[in-house]
């Protein structure tokens, strides 16, 4: 099938509405609501108008590229005068509805209104800083992410990829006119809701109106203090995140040069926690599956934890009690690190940078906290460390990469690289499950039937021992994840060991990653390559076989699941939706006493 695009002709496929067929030849239509990446285009931001003309038609008619069929036959025209102009009027007002204070948003330098406004020329603003967007709330009360109504175009976005793409549907638009605004659903519970900080609704935020929670000044006072040793820690996925904007395939070194020009007194990789976490699960998963106790579901993701906590806590005796490889630093290094290093733990401050909005929310769980000190003081995101790079004038593709020195929490195998990506825990777990039951090596370390990329897959592998052949079960984003356990509950799967990330894609595509306009999971495919790359490339592809990690056990742990290790490395969870029930009713009943009372005669 033919059209013309600005005099040329193109063709297009069944299916292509104008904008999908103009991107495809190149050709440039602007636009802010849309996102082919979760299939949105409601047409709501009205910046992708053009003018078309069907066949044997002699007028043309303005119309929105992002939802508008393409025909045969049809002409499009992007850039006639009448076009511009009603695209910069369109601008203008949305402007007109937005907050202007665009020097100090998280967004400046990276945001598509503000992209779209110089595409169209607009060189003044009739309507600048408007007083009702500044008056539009401001949420602060989550622990990772903060929502600023002022800054919103209604795109409609977040809403999307939280009720399409997550299953969680806890955000939805209220009012109207200019009152419109996104909303947490159920703010009734005051702060409690269906939102498990995965961040993905910040992912697709166009503006400033949804980032996370910004903890830089907090970092920059811990480097800047004499009295402090700060501790910095940084996940698997991190090092492909900044890979992928300075056209490499592994930051890994230059984030270590660039943390130790910064000041930092101890880098250290969570890699290495991440081979402690399969020592601790897989031995903890082995003695399930011994036991009969069916299924075990891993705990590393803690976007995942919120969701069972809030959603199903039937199963939570059901989540592995391994704490994730971020805590699990933590915890080492105010007790095991401190000793060995002679600093009194008092006077440390564990920093660390994760492609995850979630993890902000775990470091403050009580109960990963000794005498109510937090093992992990300060989480940043891989956006806020980047912004905390510019503050500090550190330019991360002009360093020389540099290499990890801690003697005492180094070190890591190719199992721990894969964490960052979905099936990679699954992988690493069965590993060295393997050599836990039958004291030798699984035949073949690429486990090639946990790699492919559907929201849910099985396999079932043969670990000896006398055993029977394990079921095990992969899925990656919370719609699969609710499919998986409403699935178990009900008897329709039978599973041994399940693995869960709340993300789609894994930590490749956390909530803390650098963002891109127009695709908000834009490089997940090569992050994912690059993780098993690295894994492949490893001469020690075991958690088992990490020297320093069995140089941990019979230094200090003594062996997985000791007691010692169960006080450093395990946890707990909680009945959230039971606590949400009840603080539900408490604020009903407080509504209802402030009511006031109706005279007799308007009683019904």
């Amino acid at each position: 099938m033919e059209a013309l695009i600005n005099g040329k002709p193109i063709a297009f496929e069944a299916g292509d509405t104008i904008l999908t067929a103009a991107r495809r030849v190149g050709c440039y239509i602007p636009s802010l609501c849309e996102l082919a990446d979760i299939d949105h285009a409601p047409g709501t931001c009205r910046v992708c108008l053009v003018e078309e003309r069907r066949a044997g038609q002699t007028a043309t008619h303005v119309v929105t590229a992002c939802n508008t069929p393409m025909e045969e036959g049809i002409e499009v025209f992007t850039r006639t005068p009448k076009i511009r102009e009603m695209q910069k009027l369109q601008t203008e007002l949305l402007l007109a509805d937005h907050d202007q204070d665009c020097a100090t948003c998280v967004r400046h330098g990276n945001c598509e209104l503000q992209d779209v406004a110089q595409f169209v020329g607009l060189q003044q603003s009739r309507f600048a800083n408007p007083i009702w967007a500044k008056s539009r709330p401001v949420d602060r009360s989550s622990l990772s992410i903060t929502r600023d109504m002022g800054k919103c175009i209604r795109c409609q976005r977040c809403v999307a990829v939280c009720r399409d793409v997550q299953g969680i549907d806890a955000l939805s638009i209220t009012e109207r006119g200019i009152g419109t605004c996104v909303e947490i659903r159920g703010t009734l519970v005051g702060g409690e809701s269906e939102c498990v900080s995965c961040g993905q609704c910040v992912m697709v935020c166009p503006t400033g109106a949804l980032a996370e929670r910004d903890d830089t000044d907090r970092v920059i006072d811990h480097l800047y203090d004499p009295d402090i040793v700060t501790v910095f820690q940084f996940a698997p996925a991190v090092r492909v995140g900044f890979a992928d904007s300075l056209g490499i395939d592994n930051a890994e070194g230059q984030i270590i040069t660039a943390l130790r020009k910064m000041g930092a007194d101890i880098v250290i990789d969570t890699n290495f926690a991440a081979d402690l976490v399969i020592m601790e699960e897989g031995t903890e998963v082995v003695r399930h599956i011994r036991q009969g106790k069916r299924p075990t579901f891993t705990s590393c993701c803690p976007g995942w934890v919120n969701f069972v906590e809030k959603n199903y806590p039937d199963i939570l005796p059901h989540l592995s009690s391994a704490r994730s490889p971020q805590q699990c630093l933590g915890s080492l290094a105010k007790t095991y690190l401190a000793e060995k290093m002679e600093i009194d733990p008092a006077r440390m401050r564990v920093i660390s940078i994760m492609p995850c909005t979630a993890k902000k929310d775990e470091m403050n769980r009580p109960q990963l906290a000794k005498n109510g000190v937090p093992d992990v003081d300060v989480v940043l995101t891989i956006r806020e460390f980047a912004r905390l790079l510019r503050r500090e004038g550190i330019d991360l593709a002009a360093l020389e990469p540099g290499t990890f020195d801690n003697p005492h929490l180094g070190g890591y195998s190719g199992a721990g690289a894969i964490f960052g990506t979905t099936g990679g825990v699954m992988e690493a777990a069965v590993r060295s499950a393997y050599f836990l039951i039958n004291g030798k090596e699984l035949p073949n370390a690429e486990v090639t039937a946990l790699r492919s990329f559907e929201n849910i897959r099985t396999a079932t592998v043969a670990v000896g021992g006398g055993l029977p052949d394990v079921n095990l079960a992969i899925c990656h984003g919370l719609k699969a994840a609710r499919d998986v356990v409403e699935g178990v509950l009900s008897g329709k799967y039978d599973f041994d060991f399940i693995e869960v990330m709340a993300c789609p894609g894994g930590c490749v595509t956390g909530g803390g990653h650098l963002r891109h306009k127009k695709a908000y999971q834009a490089g997940a495919p090569k992050k994912r390559v690059t993780l098993f790359d690295i894994d492949a490339q490893r001469v020690i592809r075991q958690s088992h076989n990490n020297p320093q990690i069995q140089h941990l056990y019979s230094d200090y742990l003594g062996e997985p699941m000791s007691e010692r290790a169960h006080h450093l490395l395990h946890t707990w969870y909680t009945d959230r939706k039971k606590e949400a029930d009840v603080a539900v009713k408490e604020i009903r009943r407080e509504i209802r006493l402030a009511l006031p009372k109706a005279k007799a005669s308007e009683r019904v």
